[in-house]
């Protein structure tokens, strides 16, 4: 490979840089902080005009790495779930529902803004700003290494944090009287080091939870701006499901005065996994399964306080995960995992209930994005949503109570870290190219291509509809529907070229 002296240049500038000033530094010589437009503040939101009603309360239950086919509503015949099959059972369950990225970050900054991660450059999970010196100079060397080509090692988002430009969920359902409250796993910025990032400064009146993955060290638990624990870590982290489900109660109850907005995000199942005594060793398949079965008990908890305490009715109930599963789980027979942009990677579990409006026992086909929670729950609470920046999911209220269609050539996008990699419309889906590596595995693109028999067979193109393992690539059988899709790629890449921030220009 032949490399410029004008690289070698840069090269040493961006290791002396990052040697001297650190990682901010380094990112902002290469360029990497720039995102071609920045976003302004928020405008003020205005509330719908003749909204009559009254607002649902909301409550979104979002599990950790959890797969596809871990649920028994979705076909697991092993790991016992009856308070999520229940949820099926008395609501909408998605069968082609996907995050908008494969990793933990980038998700929940889609599920919160509405919007595809790539546009503030959050494309790689955060970690804390403290780590052991061997981990930064692992990063360094894989920045350097990647900006020659060779591997993916170090890869890290153009942001700390949830920029303060952007509006969350809780931000917008406050500005209508909801009392909001998050409890678990933040991952959308190291508050304890940089409090810009904090829960409280993002729209949410109460916090309890973590603020990143329980992989890390330190792990600290925080309510509020206080810290409860140091380091949470080992066995003392299997309490944590239970000390959500706890939580969630509490903030409930403190909020029967007026509409509310809970976002239950669990540790788990990411690993390193941990579960109580009370289900250790009792669901017969491994700590996955222990993990899962406390998960559903726990989340079956908070359905019985909504239920009784006369809250059911009057509340929409959403379950999903941030991305499929990670070494252990089951992505339910689909190709690939975390981390990577085949369906397994990208499809997870969506069941969604509100009593009289949502009919029971109802299954929705229709491809759907985790980035649709905003634009739907918006009107729902009597919002308009927001004009004055792009919002990337749609309405999809339609869709569940079954009143609705999705456009048949809608496209959702397919992300690995800054690249796009595919698009789904309809029931197929193409992929220009892929990584195959499972996260966070450092590795040459190029090599790993080879070593896994996919270099020079791209494109893929899959008919999701009769071949949802995507084994089978139809290229060279639609060569027209290559051509669309590429060209579907393309003009999206170039619209985000021109304004990645997605500031929704006034017509002049």
């Amino acid at each position: 490979m032949e490399i410029s002296r004008r690289k070698v240049l840069k090269m040493a500038a961006l290791g002396g840089a990052a040697c001297l000033g650190g990682y901010g530094l380094y990112r902002s010589l290469s360029g990497g902080s720039d995102p071609g437009m920045v976003l302004p503040s928020p405008k003020p939101l205005q509330r719908m005009s003749g909204f009559q009603g009254k607002p649902p309360n909301i409550v979104i239950i979002y599990a950790d790495d959890m797969g596809y086919g871990d649920l028994g509503c979705y076909g697991n015949r092993a790991i016992r779930t009856p308070n999520l099959d229940r949820l099926a059972g008395e609501g909408v369950r998605f069968t082609d529902f996907y995050s908008c990225n494969a990793l933990c970050s980038p998700a929940r900054y889609g599920l919160l803004t509405g919007r595809y991660p790539q546009r503030a450059g959050l494309d790689w999970p955060l970690w804390q700003e403290r780590q052991p010196l061997g981990r930064k100079a692992t990063k360094l060397l894989g920045h350097i290494f990647g900006f020659m080509g060779v591997s993916d090692m170090g890869n890290e988002s153009d942001v700390d944090g949830i920029p303060g430009e952007e509006l969350t969920l809780a931000e917008a359902l406050r500005t209508v009287g909801y009392r909001t409250g998050m409890v678990g796993k933040w991952h959308l910025g190291d508050f304890p080091e940089l409090p810009q990032y904090h829960p409280l400064s993002h729209g949410f009146d109460e916090f309890f939870g973590v603020p990143y993955s329980n992989g890390q060290k330190p792990f600290p638990l925080y309510r509020g701006r206080e810290r409860l624990v140091v380091d949470l870590q080992g066995q003392a982290q299997a309490q944590l499901s239970g000390l959500y489900a706890e939580e969630a109660i509490r903030f409930m109850e403190g909020s029967k005065d007026r509409p509310f907005f809970l976002y239950l995000a669990h540790t788990f199942p990411h690993r390193p996994l941990f579960a109580s005594e009370e289900f250790r060793y009792k669901s017969g398949l491994g700590l996955y399964g222990d993990v899962v079965e406390e998960l559903d008990h726990h989340t079956g908890r908070v359905l019985d306080y909504l239920k009784g305490n006369g809250l059911e009715d009057n509340t929409l109930v959403f379950f999903t995960s941030d991305n499929g599963p990670w070494y252990y789980g089951s992505s339910g027979g689909l190709r690939g995992g975390k981390g990577q942009s085949f369906e397994g990677g990208f499809r997870i579990p969506m069941i969604a209930r509100w009593p009289g409006l949502i009919p029971p026992a109802s299954v929705c086909n229709r491809p759907a994005m985790i980035t649709d929670l905003f634009p739907t729950i918006l009107p729902l609470a009597g919002i308009q949503p927001p004009q004055d920046r792009i919002i990337d999911g749609r309405d999809i209220s339609g869709l569940l109570t079954g009143k609705g269609a999705e456009a048949p050539d809608r496209a959702l996008f397919f992300y690995h870290h800054e690249t796009l990699e595919g698009v789904r419309m309809g029931t197929y889906k193409y992929y220009r190219e892929i990584n195959m590596y499972k996260y966070p595995m450092p590795v040459n693109k190029k090599w790993m291509k080879v070593a896994s028999g996919k270099l020079g067979q791209f494109p893929l193109l899959y008919d999701l509809e009769t071949d949802p393992t995507e084994s089978y690539n139809l290229a060279d059988n639609r060569p027209d529907l290559v051509r669309k899709m590429e060209a579907v790629m393309n003009r999206w890449e170039a619209s985000m070229g021109k304004n990645r921030a997605g500031i929704a220009f006034s017509p002049a």
